[in-house]
């Protein structure tokens, strides 16, 4: 009797757990947030402009034009640069899923592969609720984020000009180069090792 009492109990015990292992998981979470990697390449020339952009709230088609504009001319002027310098990209504009990436084709290795995709994240109520913050119209919030052909999480791009957004191409193109010329990583560097990651 006394175990069959007990085990109700024992089920709240373990749900508590469990609870708690979660918490702790976005406590961990919430003090190791790092400063995003969409403000490493920014300086403090267009700092109002930035200031305005983050406190405005941006529907899908104000994501759709930053692609469209500043995304699109950033990808045709370095495609246009690498072509002067013998090396052959291509610029994929696919508009159904409003997305635009650099495409550098290779017959052995794996393709480099930088694109901007019209993403949305569901906002919090305490975000929506709040008079002293950003106002959101809805609870979703639309911004263009980066992806590569290696499946690598990408990153919010919206406060990029078309100068950093160049840059920021030419580091991860950089970064593949010095992976590409590692024996080590030959096993994941392959034509077929990475086939439809995005």
């Amino acid at each position: 009797m006394t175990l069959i009492t007990a085990l109700p109990f024992s089920l709240i015990m373990l749900m508590f757990i469990v609870s708690l292992m979660k918490a702790l998981v976005i406590d961990r979470s919430y003090y190791d947030q790092k400063i995003s990697d969409y403000t490493v390449p920014w300086s403090g020339e267009y700092w109002k402009k930035r200031l305005h952009m983050i406190v405005s709230s941006k529907d899908s088609p104000t994501i759709s034009r930053f692609i469209q504009t500043t995304v699109r001319e950033a990808m045709y002027e370095l495609k246009e640069e690498f072509h002067k310098n013998g090396i052959e990209a291509q610029v994929k504009e696919l508009k159904n899923t409003e997305r635009i990436e650099i495409e550098i084709h290779h017959g052995i290795v794996n393709n480099f592969i930088y694109g901007v995709k019209n993403q949305h994240r569901t906002l919090s109520e305490f975000l929506l609720e709040e008079d002293n913050l950003p106002e959101f119209e809805t609870d979703k919030k639309y911004y263009p984020k980066s992806y590569f052909g290696d499946a690598r999480p990408g990153y919010d791009v919206q406060y990029f000009t078309k100068n950093e957004l160049i840059s920021d191409i030419l580091k991860h193109y950089e970064r593949f180069l010095e992976i590409i010329s590692e024996e080590e990583y030959e096993l994941f560097i392959s034509r077929n090792a990475n086939k439809n990651l995005r």
